[in-house]
């Protein structure tokens, strides 16, 4: 098979630059702007009342009001808002599924449906003992018609990506480490030592 044209590939690099900078710095532009501005707005009204500044006031109350909504998140209220959120997205096709994959990204990473807590080694090559460190994040594909296989992901290391195989399950074994130092074992490409020694389980 050929190789794809050199624009092509010069594209796909653009695009896969703009996929991981735009997020990131979305979310910092939106940070700082509600910093500013609270900081700001507080500054004004706080002033002449008390007659001091407080640097930083605005940081402290973003804190806090992101603190209370996830108190409300985790309550009934959160649930109905929630819903109503989903059926307004749900009309707008481009922004839902930009809201829906951040969210199950946000869910996975530090929700209470966390995806990223079961390392697992995976059986690359038996011939040479070659094997590879992932998180098992689906445990059953017969949705797919893959019966018997699990989905692990592979981050890649130094980067902010990965990828995701569909293996069969006798090739995976869990691992016995917490699921933060193999991750950050992973993402520095093997750099960032272990803090515990582990050992490897074989799949019942």
């Amino acid at each position: 098979m050929s190789n794809p044209p050199v624009q092509k590939q010069l594209f796909r690099y653009f695009l896969q630059g703009l996929l991981f900078i735009a997020p990131l710095t979305v979310t910092g532009y939106i940070i700082y702007i509600s910093f500013t501005f609270i900081d700001s707005l507080l500054q004004r009204v706080l002033e002449p009342v008390l007659g001091l500044l407080i640097p930083g006031l605005g940081f402290v109350v973003v804190v806090l009001v992101l603190m209370l909504l996830g108190f409300f998140a985790q309550t009934i209220i959160g649930k109905p808002l929630k819903s109503w959120i989903d059926r307004l997205l749900a009309k707008i096709p481009l922004l839902n599924f930009i809201y829906t994959a951040f969210a199950d990204l946000f869910s996975s990473l530090l929700g209470n449906q966390r995806k990223f807590n079961r390392p697992v080694l995976v059986v690359v090559n038996p011939d040479v003992g070659l094997e590879k460190l992932g998180f098992l994040t689906e445990p059953d594909l017969r949705r797919l018609g893959e019966d018997g296989k699990v989905a692990v992901y592979f981050p890649h290391s130094y980067n902010f990506s990965g990828e995701m195989f569909i293996v069969p399950a006798g090739r995976v074994r869990p691992v016995d480490l917490p699921p933060g130092d193999v991750m950050k074992f992973i993402v520095s490409g093997g750099v960032a030592g272990l803090h515990e020694q582990g050992s490897a389980e074989g799949a019942k």
